[in-house]
């Protein structure tokens, strides 16, 4: 009637729905020559086939659950997900397969288990393969093949999801160029024929079955991802379905979508509603099919769930381009169903018809532009402020390290002076003012602009205390330098070789975390230290019993003269020599003859036990990926 029912959720476009994420699937192994030789189901079905075929851009970055997120809920995480993706806590934002969930769908997943900790409680069926065996090529697609032919036999479920890990395993370890792909992609092609076969056997009158093909991301060159490279972030997204026309038999170039568009697009192909923060477009093909009153209904649906994100997120939306374009196209969306209302059949309203499809979809393009930007926008001045401290207190810290590691292990932080310097208020002034500009010109909200004055006083004031301290520990440091050595014999802020290679160890060890390959084989790193360290420490100690005893008569005549430094350096030396009384020197000298009998030998083997220990301990077990396959003790015990 004339009552509008815009509001309600469009019935379903497809009956069943099979998504196959194959991990790490390039654009140019389906669409390339390795697809052309290796793939020759899909570029069959892709060019003559019932089929609409994409490039997907991911946006950085390109690890898997990220993407898994902007695939399910049309969002674009952020870099923290970085961090999170190797304990992928559970996704709380509205998704895909929570509204599917919601609304009675039964969904079957098989694959890795990062969608599991992602959406636990969700599926009706699943079993999950881990993602960090990275030399498994095989057992780890077996595992989800093997399930295939029970469950497309089956009429219990409405969503299967299945991700296959093997073709990202080969490019990690011998990279996109390897002989071992041309394989992998063969049998992923085998997976995608049964599937498609199976759904085609098995439709009925009234709805059709959709397969979609994708990749959560692509490789570079090397075989991995994460950055920005045109290989990692382009995917193929092949959507297969007999309710599509069918293809003329010529392969064009793909037409560029984002990778969050999915979600929009299933959202309405299975019936649910579109999830809250998606900023996706309705891939406008899938739903070509449809009625002209449909396929607006749809767009109007998409625009309207943008535009209410925009409102929740903009406070001046009523003036962003997006925004007024969707209203343009709302008006004449009304006058089209006026005239449609009317009986009016002519080609006029065809015509009205797709101009306004055109307005909506040049809305919906600027509401997720402005968006997608809105997401992307981080508070640098916030963040540097931040940064500014962090920095700080870290050159502090490492300016305090030699005097921490010496015996005395203090060190002296002169605050008084500095606090009631000129520098230091000169610097409060200074910082002050740029805090001034910054807020009354920053156009975005910033956090730290929105706290208040006083809070922010005292954050400058923090910042200049800790510059005007660390400028006078490092004019401390300088003049103490320049002071000759009271005692030449011990130094107690002189580095050793420990001391060094503590502090590279620890610099090595940080930069190693910045490669994943590097995290997964964190222990080889941890057995390189450890040995290093030992024998150092084996050197150190050989040193100080036998170069010392062999001093011992030249160091006697001088004991007397240097008995208070040499008594606080046998503190670190274990050396037991008991009150600076001149009665009790003899007994003091006598009872310190540099670590004789037994003691002396139990320190000199320590780290050659330690070593034995640490060899026994790799042999045990043998963890990572790279050798993970070699025999150990665990597998003999």
């Amino acid at each position: 009637g004339m009552v509008s029912n815009w509001t309600r959720i469009p019935p379903p476009l497809f009956k069943k729905v099979v998504i196959v994420l194959i991990d790490a699937l390039r654009d140019d192994f389906v669409f390339g020559s390795k697809g052309k030789q290796f793939m020759p189901y899909t570029r069959q079905v892709i060019e003559k086939g019932t089929s609409y075929s994409f490039i997907a851009e991911a946006k950085p970055p390109t690890v898997t659950m990220p993407r898994i997120k902007a695939l399910m809920t049309g969002s674009i995480p952020g870099f923290i997900d970085v961090i999170v993706n190797l304990n992928s806590p559970a996704l709380l934002d509205d998704n895909l397969i929570w509204q599917a969930k919601t609304a009675g769908k039964r969904i079957i997943f098989y694959g890795d288990d990062t969608w599991i900790k992602l959406f636990p409680k969700h599926f009706v069926e699943y079993d999950g393969t881990t993602s960090f065996f990275v030399s498994d090529f095989t057992e780890v697609d077996d595992n989800v093949t093997r399930h295939l032919d029970k469950v497309l036999k089956r009429e219990d479920w409405d969503l299967l999801i299945l991700h296959y890990l093997g073709l990202d395993h080969i490019g990690h370890v011998t990279g996109p160029n390897s002989p071992l792909v041309g394989p992998k992609l063969r049998e992923m092609d085998n997976i995608v024929k049964k599937i498609h076969i199976s759904l085609v056997s098995k439709e009925e009158a009234s709805l059709p079955n959709l397969l979609v093909v994708c990749g959560d991301h692509g490789m570079s060159e090397t075989g991995s991802h994460g950055g920005s490279s045109e290989g990692e972030v382009h995917t193929p997204l092949l959507f297969i379905s007999s309710a599509f026309e069918k293809r003329n038999g010529l392969l064009t170039q793909p037409e560029l979508v984002q990778q969050t568009d999915l979600a929009s697009t299933l959202a309405v192909g299975l019936g649910l509603p579109i999830s809250r923060n998606s900023v996706g477009n309705l891939i406008l093909p899938v739903v070509g099919g449809k009625t002209m009153r449909e396929q607006l209904r749809f767009v109007h649906l998409n625009g309207f769930q943008l535009s209410r994100l925009l409102q929740e997120n903009t406070p001046a939306y009523e003036k962003d381009p997006g925004y007024e374009h969707f209203k343009i196209a709302e008006k004449s969306h009304g006058n089209w169903i006026k005239l449609y209302l009317e009986g009016n059949n002519s080609e006029i309203l065809l015509n009205l018809g797709k101009k306004v499809l055109r307005q909506y979809l040049e809305a919906l393009k600027t509401l997720s532009s402005s968006l997608s930007k809105q997401v992307a926008q981080y508070d640098m001045y916030s963040m540097m402020v931040g940064t500014v401290i962090i920095m700080e207190v870290l050159l502090l810290l490492l300016l305090s390290v030699p005097k921490a590691l010496s015996s005395q292990a203090e060190f002296e932080v002169p605050l008084s002076l500095p606090l009631f310097s000129l520098l230091f208020y000169l610097m409060c002034l200074m910082l002050c003012a740029i805090h001034v500009i910054v807020c009354t010109s920053a156009r975005n909200l910033c956090y730290f602009c929105s706290v208040s004055w006083l809070t922010a006083v005292g954050v400058m004031m923090l910042i200049s205390a800790l510059m005007c301290v660390i400028l006078s520990a490092i004019a401390k440091i300088f003049d103490n330098s320049r002071l000759p050595l009271k005692n030449p014999v011990v130094s107690s802020s002189s580095w050793s070789e420990i001391d060094v290679l503590i502090l590279a160890g620890t610099f090595g060890h940080v930069l190693s975390l910045g490669a994943s390959s590097f995290i997964e084989e964190e222990h080889q790193t941890w057995y390189f230290l450890i040995n290093t360290l030992c024998l150092v420490l084996c050197q150190e100690l050989c040193r100080n019993n036998f170069l010392l005893e062999e001093c011992g008569p030249q160091h006697s005549t001088t004991v007397k003269q240097n008995f208070d430094s040499i008594g606080e350096a046998s503190k670190c030396k274990n050396i037991d020599i008991p009150g600076a009384d001149n009665s009790k020197l003899g007994k003091a000298t006598s009872s310190a003859e540099f670590i004789k009998g037994s003691d002396k030998w139990i320190s000199l083997a320590s780290p050659w036990i330690i070593l034995i220990c640490c060899r026994l301990l790799r042999s045990l077990n043998q963890t990572g990926v790279q050798w993970a396959h070699r025999p150990d003790f665990g597998h003999w015990l």
